[in-house]
């Protein structure tokens, strides 16, 4: 692997570090299975593109992605527990329509932001190189996530959401409302991913409809990676652990493609079966190693 691909690894690993602590607040701690991202993704992508282009400052612009996310994660949230729509209906629902909304916010199936200012233009204007800006950059926005996130899951809110997918019978016994606290849940999750994607649009200079997809098994690989790798054994070590995990999951397939096994080597199109390899040796290594250990 050579150092410009290591690089580039680390960069995807740390943005997309962003959208997987949002994959884990629905799947691990609401116990929500949310298909939702997929589309939250694109929809943060589109949303910041188009501010951008229209004049809006880049930093600006990922508030408003922020906050498309929050309201697409609302809409499945709703739907599950006001209308009593299974999770995953609900989520691949909401995915679906995302699909159309994406193309209607950029005007096309895609929109470039060539020559449109960023958010590394601060950063590269002190002298940086252009991919270190963006790993310097994206490292910044990770820490800031996974400290805000932290904190929030510390707050008697949070306390609140984490009981809510552990216990949801003690939870509403005490009087909270467990609708409420699935609504914020997922849409926080969801402008978590919607962040993450005006940050890969800012990054590549364009934003696509079809970016997204994918997005919630990258998400998945790189949690079960992480807790397998750095472990869970409290909330903050499980959200850096996310982090992480993302990371190790971009340099593993990075690593994948560079093989070569005498006239066999892994291709871009060999994507889904390098994450499901990883996956899997993520789930089996712990039990082998449990086994070992009771030998």
């Amino acid at each position: 692997m050579t150092i410009y691909a290591a690089l580039g690894a680390l960069e995807q690993g740390l943005v997309y570090g962003i959208m997987v602590i949002g994959v884990y607040l629905t799947f691990r701690i609401l116990d929500f299975p949310d298909l939702t991202v997929d589309g939250s993704l694109p929809l943060g992508a589109s949303i910041s593109a188009v501010a951008i282009t229209s004049g809006m400052n880049p930093y600006l612009s990922l508030i408003f992605a922020l906050l498309g996310g929050f309201i697409a994660g609302t809409v499945t949230a709703i739907l599950n527990t006001k209308f009593k729509i299974l999770h995953l209906l609900a989520s691949i629902l909401t995915m679906i329509a995302l699909y159309s909304i994406n193309i209607r916010i950029m005007g096309g199936p895609n929109i470039a932001l060539l020559g449109a200012d960023t958010v590394f233009d601060p950063i590269i204007a002190l002298g940086v190189a252009p991919h270190l800006a963006s790993v310097l950059v994206f490292a910044l926005f990770a820490v800031l996530v996974m400290a805000s996130v932290i904190w929030f899951l510390k707050t008697e809110f949070g306390q609140a959401v984490l009981a809510t997918g552990d216990n949801p019978q003690m939870i509403i016994s005490q009087g909270v409302n467990t609708h409420l606290i699935i609504i914020v849940g997922v849409g926080l999750s969801n402008g978590l991913v919607a962040l993450s994607g005006a940050l890969v649009a800012q990054n590549q200079g364009a934003a696509d409809v079809g970016m997204g997809i994918g997005t919630i098994i990258a998400g998945l690989a790189s949690v079960i990676v992480g807790e397998t790798v750095f472990g869970s054994n409290s909330i903050a070590r499980a959200i850096i652990a996310a982090v992480l995990g993302s990371v190790v999951y971009r340099l593993a397939i990075a690593l994948a493609l560079g093989l070569e096994f005498g006239g066999f080597a892994f291709s871009p199109s060999d994507l889904n079966l390098i994450t499901a390899l990883l996956v899997i040796t993520a789930l089996i290594t712990p039990k082998i190693k449990a086994r070992l250990i009771a030998r």
